[in-house]
C-alpha cells in the first residue's frame, strides 16, 4: 500500500491531467512541499495551519512561525534525504533519539526510533538518557510535554516550528483564567462538607504547557484519550465538577460513558459571558465541556459508519473518542490511538476494520496487517494540516546541523510554567486506569 504522501502525489497528478476538481483529497496544496506554506505565512505576516483538516481553523496571531528551510533540502530528492538522514543519525548515534507520532506521514516515521502517542513517545525519550537531543516528529505541545519531562541538559527539537495543533489552540491561558475566574464568582471557592472543591481543572495532554501548568497550580491534572475515565474519577474524589478543556468531544463521551448526564455537562463557549450559559446550569454541572475539537476527528459522521455497514456486513468499526459523540455511539467501539491499533494486533481471524482517526495512521495499520481489510471511514484523504508540516527535508536539517554542534527549533518550556505543568502530569501518571 502507498503512502499518504504519494497517494495525494497522484491525485493532485490525475487531477491536473484530467483538469477536473479532485474529490479523493481534500486540498491539492497537500502536494506541495511545507516550505511553501513557510513562505506564504511569511508573505502574508500571519500563521496557518496548512492545507489539511485543520485549513479552516483560525491560528492565533502568536503561533510560532517557520523560517526559510535552506533550498538544498528543499530540492533534494527523497533518495538523497534518505541518505543524509541515514548517515547524520549513524554519525549522532545515541546521541540523538527520534520520536515518531502515529500520525505522522510514513515519509517521517520510518526514521523514528520510537513510534507512538504524545505521551508515549515523551516516555520513550525517557529511555534514552544519553541521548543530548529529541528530535520530536509531531507537534508544538507534545514536544514541550518531552521538554517538561526531560533533563535539562536535553534538547527537544521540533523540526518544523509551524506544526502546531489547532485543537490546542482553542483554549489558552487567557480564556481559561477569564473562565475560571468565572466559575469563581458562580462557585465560590470554598470546599463542600466532605471537603470536594467546586470544580477540579482537568486538561487533555493536547494543550499547551501553559494550560498543563494552570492545572498544576489549581489542583488539577493532565489526562490522555487512554486514561481520561481514571482521571475523572481522580477530579470526582476532590471537586463538586469538572472543567475539561480543550476538546469536548474527549470529555463528554468520556463522561457519558461514566454515566454523567448530557444535561449535567454544559458547554463553556469563551467568546460568551458565562460561556454562554446561565448561573443554574453550572450550578447543576458535573463536567464542563470547553468549546474545542479536533479537526480531523470532526470529520467523520454516522453517515459514514452506516455506508461502511451496508458495504461490509460484519464490519468492526473504531473510532477515536475525539469524534463527536454520535460517531462513538454508532461505532462498535472508541479508544485512544494504542486501543486501536491493540484491537487490531488482537483480532484473530481477517476481519474487515472501519477506523475513525487520521488517514497516516490507518494506512499504515493497513500495511502492517495485510490478512485484515482496514480503510479509513472517512474517504477523502485529509490528514492533520499541521502533522503534515513535518517533512524528511526538514528532519534532515535538524540532524545534520546536529551533527555539526548546532540545535536548531528548540523547544524550551520556562520553569515557572513547567514546574506546575510537571506536577500535573505527575498526577496523571499516578492515575493509572
Amino acid at each position: 500500500m502507498s503512502s499518504v504522501n504519494t497517494a495525494i502525489q497522484l491525485i493532485t497528478r490525475e487531477q491536473a491531467a484530467s483538469n477536473l476538481a479532485a474529490a479523493s483529497t481534500c486540498s491539492p496544496a497537500l502536494a506541495r512541499g511545507p516550505w511553501d506554506y513557510d513562505l506564504a505565512e511569511a508573505l502574508a505576516g500571519a500563521p496557518a495551519y496548512g492545507p489539511g483538516a485543520s485549513a479552516a481553523d483560525v491560528a492565533p496571531a502568536s503561533s510560532p512561525r517557520q523560517g526559510q528551510l535552506p533550498e538544498e533540502y528543499k530540492l533534494a530528492s527523497d533518495a538523497e534525504l534518505d541518505v543524509r538522514i541515514r548517515a547524520a543519525k549513524a554519525a549522532l548515534g545515541d546521541r540523538a533519539v527520534v520520536l515518531g507520532h502515529f500520525y505522522q506521514r510514513d515519509e517521517v516515521v520510518e526514521y523514528a526510533d520510537f513510534v507512538g502517542d504524545s505521551f508515549q513517545l515523551a516516555n520513550a525519550a525517557l529511555t534514552r538518557p544519553d541521548a543530548e537531543a529529541i528530535i520530536f516528529c509531531g507537534v508544538h505541545f507534545m514536544a514541550e510535554t518531552a521538554d517538561i519531562l526531560s533533563r535539562p541538559d536535553q534538547a527537544v527539537i521540533l523540526p518544523n516550528l509551524a506544526a502546531g495543533c489547532s485543537m490546542a489552540d482553542m483554549a489558552d491561558i487567557d480564556s481559561v483564567t477569564e473562565c475560571w475566574e468565572q466559575l469563581a464568582e458562580v462557585f465560590g471557592t470554598e470546599p463542600d462538607a466532605d471537603g470536594r472543591v467546586p470544580v477540579i481543572p482537568v486538561t487533555y495532554m493536547n494543550s499547551s504547557a501553559a494550560l498543563k501548568g494552570f492545572c498544576g497550580e489549581h489542583g488539577g491534572i493532565v489526562c490522555t484519550s487512554s486514561n481520561a475515565a481514571t482521571v475523572l474519577e481522580w477530579a470526582f474524589e476532590r471537586g463538586q465538577r469538572v472543567l475539561f478543556f480543550p476538546d469536548q468531544h474527549l470529555g463528554r463521551n468520556t463522561a457519558k460513558a461514566m454515566g454523567v448526564p448530557l444535561e449535567q455537562m454544559p458547554m463553556w463557549n469563551p467568546r460568551k459571558d458565562l460561556g454562554g450559559n446561565d448561573e443554574q446550569a453550572l450550578l447543576d454541572s458535573r463536567v464542563i465541556l470547553w468549546h474545542g475539537f479536533c479537526s480531523v476527528h470532526k470529520r467523520f459522521n454516522v453517515g459514514q459508519i452506516e455506508k461502511a455497514r451496508a458495504e461490509f456486513p460484519g464490519v468492526q468499526v473504531i473510532v477515536h473518542p475525539e469524534c463527536p459523540m454520535e460517531v462513538v455511539d454508532a461505532a462498535d467501539s472508541a479508544g485512544s490511538t494504542d486501543f486501536i491499533k491493540k484491537a487490531i494486533a488482537a483480532a484473530t481471524e481477517p476481519t474487515v476494520f472501519a477506523i475513525g482517526t487520521e488517514i497516516n495512521m490507518v494506512n499504515r495499520l493497513a500495511a502492517e496487517y495485510p490478512q485484515h481489510t482496514i480503510f479509513c471511514l472517512d474517504p477523502v484523504i485529509c490528514p492533520c494540516s499541521t502533522m503534515y508540516r513535518i517533512h524528511p527535508g526538514y528532519l534532515a536539517w535538524v540532524l545534520e546541523a546536529l551533527v555539526r554542534g548546532e540545535v536548531l527549533n528548540r523547544i524550551t518550556v520556562d520553569e515557572d510554567v513547567a514546574a506546575p505543568a510537571k506536577v500535573a502530569l505527575e498526577r496523571m501518571l499516578a492515575a493509572r486506569p
